[in-house]
Parts: C-alpha cells; sequence; structure tokens
C-alpha cells in the first residue's frame, strides 16, 4: 500500500509541470486581457478582477482570506510589460514584480513572482455571462427585452 502511494505520488509530481505550460507574452495577453477571474493565493487572500489591455485592473479583493471584501481599482499601465515579462508598477513597493504566467487548464493559470515560486496565485476564469443572462430571462417574463430605458414614472411601459 505505501509502495502504491509512494509511485502515484511521484508521478504526479512527475506530470505536474509537464501539464502547467508557461505562456508567452502574446499568448498571456490572449488568455487574459478582457475576461474575468477569480483568484486564490498561497496566503488565503482571494479576488475577483479583470486586467484591461491598458494595464488597469478593476475588481475585488479579501486580504488573507479574512475580513471584508474591498474594491480595487488599479490605473492604466499597473501591469506592463519588461523584455519577456509581465510586471507590476505598485505606489509605494520599491521595486517592480514581475510574473510567470503558466497555463494551467483551457480556463486557468497559475501566476508567480519571478524567483519566488512559492509566492503566487491561481486564476479561474469566471462566466458571468450564464447569470446575466438568467437574470435579464427573469425580468421579461415572457415580454420582449427592452432596449430603452423605461420612463420615469410610467410603469405601463416597463
Amino acid at each position: 500500500m505505501l509502495t502504491r502511494w509512494a509511485l502515484l505520488l511521484i508521478s504526479s509530481v512527475m506530470v505536474a509541470p509537464a501539464a502547467a505550460e508557461e505562456m508567452s507574452l502574446e499568448q498571456a495577453r490572449r488568455f487574459v486581457i478582457g475576461k474575468l477571474f477569480e483568484a486564490s493565493c498561497f496566503d488565503g487572500t482571494r479576488a475577483v478582477g479583470r486586467i484591461h489591455g491598458d494595464g488597469s485592473v478593476i475588481g475585488t479583493i479579501q486580504f488573507r482570506g479574512t475580513g471584508p471584501e474591498r474594491s480595487a481599482w488599479l490605473p492604466a499601465g499597473t501591469l506592463k510589460v519588461k523584455g519577456e515579462a509581465v510586471c507590476a508598477s505598485l505606489k509605494g513597493l520599491p521595486f517592480e514584480p514581475c510574473f510567470r504566467l503558466n497555463r494551467t487548464s483551457e480556463h486557468s493559470f497559475r501566476g508567480s513572482v519571478l524567483g519566488f515560486d512559492i509566492a503566487y496565485c491561481d486564476f479561474n476564469r469566471r462566466f458571468v455571462w450564464r447569470h446575466r443572462l438568467a437574470r435579464a430571462d427573469e425580468r421579461s417574463a415572457g415580454r420582449p427585452l427592452r432596449l430603452q430605458p423605461c420612463a420615469a414614472g410610467v410603469q405601463e411601459q416597463c
């Protein structure tokens, strides 16, 4: 039994690096930009957000998995390309951390700090359009979906 467990552990360790594919900058851009991801980090921090093509980020974050969830907005140019790496320019940090992005599945990737691989976040893509469509269906209740907003105080139009 112990031998079987040891073989399973060794084979999973050997396969894990092959399963994660390091993304080039262009692959990362196509895979990440404009899409919504939830993140779960090594220290318990959780976040949901979207990275835009201008290097800005908008979302929510809960540090170390405790306390309140906070809105977060990082301005254009926060994330940028330096050579072959994606780096972050954050006020208050005396350096710009750079990241390795490894695709781990069709809808997920791991971002780790270069030179400090134990500092990482796992990102999983969220598909909110399904929820939005369901809510739109509930609101329409058999009526055609309105393309113009309802006039103030005129309920029979809504």
